[in-house]
């Protein structure tokens, strides 16, 4: 079992940054994939970001590439979510989610740990 607690989310403005930050329990996490997804009200969770167990691979959705960058540190069970020039159309409440593989997926039903979400808000 891989307890997941997410941190950073809030309020600023357009054009600003965040950094969540989700640290996970348990001896096992460098052996997992983990991922970011968001939520916005009347809509369907969808992918943000992934990395895989090692850290070497990532892939992002179209809509953060070359904003949002993921990372990890797996000596200290964290993995990042580093949000630069926000939109009002990032707000979202954003999940982080755990992988028992060490590749990543785009699916959130191919994760396997989630945890209870961070709200982050874009004002305009």
């Amino acid at each position: 079992q891989v307890q997941l607690v997410e941190s950073g989310g809030g309020l600023v403005q357009a054009g600003g940054s965040l950094n969540l930050s989700c640290a996970a329990s348990g001896r096992t996490f460098s052996t997992y994939a983990m991922g970011w997804f968001r939520q916005a009200p009347g809509k369907e969770r969808e992918f943000v970001a992934a990395i895989s167990s090692s850290g070497a691979r990532t892939n992002y959705a179209d809509s953060v590439k070359g904003r949002f960058t993921i990372s990890r540190d797996n000596a200290k069970n964290t993995v990042y979510l580093q949000m630069n020039s926000l939109k009002p159309e990032d707000t979202a409440v954003y999940y982080c989610a755990a992988r028992r593989f060490t590749l990543t997926a785009v699916v959130p039903a191919q994760y396997d740990y989630w945890g209870q979400g961070t709200q982050v808000t874009v004002s305009s």
